[in-house]
């Protein structure tokens, strides 16, 4: 017997070394969870026997355990390398249409020839779908899909509105409106520019002058502005556009002497806004002059009250100046929080959220299988996966620019190797003892 039970200790010792040697060639491994033998005693005893004289019959393995424990942050500055700092694992599936879901640590994800975030092994990451804001619409797995970054931002938007603040200096001169040459500098107090978008995607240079003239309107207000605009064509020429205090001049507008017509801002005596005459902005006629197959029948509004203009005793100046439009754009750069929302920023300014990664957790995770390339699947020991987003509950958060490093102690496992050897040697010292107490038995005469 006492060759079994040396044989058992051989064996035993030999999966720790295998254990050991399998952590160590793994320390390098991003996201691999290192792991442990559990042994167990073997006693034989029947029914009536003697337990205060039983001997063992040896060791039995009983489990290679995997250890869970949190592993380090190594930082890149890939946006697409991701690391959990937490409980959780990413969910990947091996194709596209696939309800198969594998789970894994290792976030050294790239983008293929499609667009679509994968590992090494190909594998695609999971997301769960977004609204434009961000905030998840499901978190079911099964509602998850492969994440696949869009080549452009979609459709353009054509401009429909401008917000703009000004102050219009109070000692400037007056200037009366019938003058007005978008060519003569003479004519005008004061513009500024902002670029516009066509529903083609096409830009156009839109100019508003200023002209102060006093009484202009039904305002009654001595302080008072023409706003007169141009917009420039596909050619890159101006065009007068009419303006108007309401939509395609609903409101019957101010007509200069060249039949142009303008918007008026009024002031009271403090230099505060009083509205346009008679609302709180100006809309433009249709654009007529468009050429290039965009929508003619495009009209912008030109919003004051939002960023309320002012009239005092300082050089004119711009506080804001912005408009709702944009063109087509390409994808210039990706980010992604520690929520796991995916941003994508494009060339035209627009940032639009793609998804959030998807992340699962288990009631025990040492009972997930393995499946090689640091991945897992669920079993009936692991339970079920629990889906969830990051920072919520018991899932951790999402480190963009980092991967977990392995959780191996080398120090700790060359420690172990050497007590495996040991261990190995003093259990073939055991057999050779027995073969050698055999030897002297079968030599008795």
């Amino acid at each position: 017997m006492g060759f079994n039970i040396a044989l058992s200790g051989l064996n035993a010792a030999q999966a720790q070394l295998d254990v050991t040697s399998n952590n160590i060639a793994n320390v390098e491994t991003t996201g691999f969870k290192g792991s442990r033998t559990a042994f167990g005693d073997i006693y034989a005893n029947s029914a009536f026997g003697n337990s205060d004289t039983a001997i063992g019959n040896g060791v039995l393995l009983q489990q290679v355990q995997q250890l869970f424990d949190q592993g380090n942050l190594d930082f890149t500055s890939q946006a697409l390398d991701l690391a959990i700092s937490g409980e959780g694992f990413f969910v990947l599936s091996p194709d596209q249409i696939s309800q198969e879901r594998v789970y894994t640590r290792a976030g050294n994800f790239g983008v293929d020839e499609n667009g679509f975030v994968v590992n090494s092994a190909n594998q695609y990451l999971q997301v769960f779908p977004v609204n434009d804001d961000g905030s998840v619409t499901a978190t079911a797995l099964s509602s998850t899909t492969p994440l696949q970054l869009p080549d452009t931002a979609g459709a353009p938007q054509a401009t429909a509105e401008v917000e703009i603040g000004v102050n219009l200096p109070a000692n400037a001169a007056n200037i009366s409106v019938d003058a007005f040459d978008p060519t003569d500098s003479n004519t005008y107090s004061a513009s500024t520019s902002i670029t516009l978008y066509d529903s083609l995607g096409d830009s156009h240079i839109a100019t508003a002058y200023f002209v102060k003239e006093p009484n202009l309107g039904a305002s009654g207000f001595q302080n008072t502005w023409g706003v007169f605009l141009t917009v420039t064509d596909d050619t890159g020429t101006q065009n007068i556009v009419d303006v108007y205090d309401g939509v395609g001049g609903a409101l019957s507008p101010e007509v200069n002497a060249g039949g142009i017509a303008y918007g008026v801002l009024s002031f009271d005596s403090q230099g505060v806004f009083q509205g346009t005459d008679p609302v709180s902005g100006i809309y433009t006629d249709q654009f007529s002059f468009l050429t290039n197959g965009a929508d003619t029948t495009q009209q912008v509004y030109f919003d004051f009250a939002g960023n309320t203009p002012t009239q005092f005793a300082s050089p004119f100046s711009v506080s804001s100046l912005s408009q709702d439009g944009f063109t087509i754009g390409r994808l210039t750069g990706l980010s992604v929080d520690d929520q796991g929302v995916i941003q994508a920023t494009y060339s035209n300014g627009q940032t639009t959220a793609v998804g959030k990664v998807a992340l699962a957790r288990f009631s025990n995770p040492q009972g997930l299988l393995q499946v090689g390339n640091t991945t897992w699947r669920s079993s009936t020991q692991s339970g079920e996966p629990i889906p969830g987003e990051a920072g919520t509950s018991s899932f951790g958060l999402i480190q963009s620019g980092a991967l977990e490093t392995s959780n191996i102690d080398l120090t700790k496992e060359l420690v172990t190797l050497i007590t495996s050897q040991r261990n190995f040697q003093a259990n073939a010292k055991s057999i050779e003892t027995s073969n050698a107490v055999t030897q002297t038995i079968i030599q008795i005469r």
